[in-house]
């Protein structure tokens, strides 16, 4: 069987920057274990695979080590290889997930912009030893799917260098290092060794979270936002309530076959 395979450098407008995804387009789903072995073979964060759904397209997304119920950068990915390659006439792309959620990515320009469902976070105690797995203390810790630890600073979130097996004990998917910006509203760092990702370049479904509890703390409704890991991300931001719009560019780094 040959299969299309892209890879697209996700929430940057360079190669090289952003979050490189992993995308294969089918005509059918193929067997769980087989999409999780291509995954594990890319060895990115994320490898999305998606299938005609009606007008529109249902979509999967696998880690090196498990299939996730919600990723960001892989659904741009996506949405970028279809407007890009697969259907240049579309100006907006649905995606069905295993969950029920509807995503939509509209395109503008170079922007895409993703719907997506927001997830505020709320206090916790359950995560008690973040601040040794960080090695720096919080000023609060919240949760939703994933942990979140709350700093003064972008400096204090730049310099975190976790424990990644003690951030991997943690009882969340994830774990999310935010601050206030220097020259974006907020910035963040994602850790999920968990789920064989150490450090994730660049986060969409993190942001389900970061956006509702910025939007909150700010009292803005749109927001521009940076992931300030090594290759570095810029998401451009807007809360509506029970959705939240994620925006970025990509770029195509990589069009192959792979041959199962």
């Amino acid at each position: 069987m040959r299969i299309p395979y892209y890879q697209v450098d996700a929430f940057t407008d360079r190669l090289f920057g952003g979050n490189p995804a992993g995308v294969c387009p089918l005509e059918a789903w193929l067997e769980s274990a087989a999409m999780q072995a291509i995954a594990t073979e890319n060895n990115l964060s994320e490898t999305a695979f998606f299938v005609p759904d009606g007008d529109d397209y249902a979509i999967r997304w696998f880690t090196p080590v498990d299939e996730i119920d919600l990723a960001g950068h892989p659904t741009l990915a996506a949405a970028h290889v279809i407007f890009g390659a697969l259907d240049p006439a579309r100006e907006a792309v649905t995606f069905s997930t295993r969950l029920g959620d509807t995503l939509t990515v509209t395109k503008a320009g170079e922007r895409l912009t993703m719907d997506f469902p927001a997830r505020p976070p709320a206090p916790t105690d359950a995560l008690g030893d973040v601040a040794a797995a960080l090695g720096a203390r919080p000023a609060e810790v919240l949760a939703a799917r994933d942990g979140v630890a709350v700093f003064a600073s972008q400096a204090e979130v730049a310099a975190l260098a976790p424990d990644m097996a003690a951030v991997a004990a943690l009882d969340c998917m994830g774990l999310v290092a935010t601050a206030p910006g220097e020259d974006c509203d907020f910035v963040s760092r994602f850790f999920a060794p968990k789920m064989g990702v150490p450090e994730d370049p660049v986060t969409g479904s993190a942001h389900c979270t970061l956006i509702p509890f910025w939007a909150g703390r700010l009292g803005k409704t749109e927001m521009l936002a940076r992931q300030i890991s090594a290759r570095g991300g810029v998401l451009y931001c807007g809360h509506d309530g029970a959705r939240v719009r994620i925006g970025g560019s990509a770029v195509t780094y990589m069009v192959g076959t792979i041959n199962l």
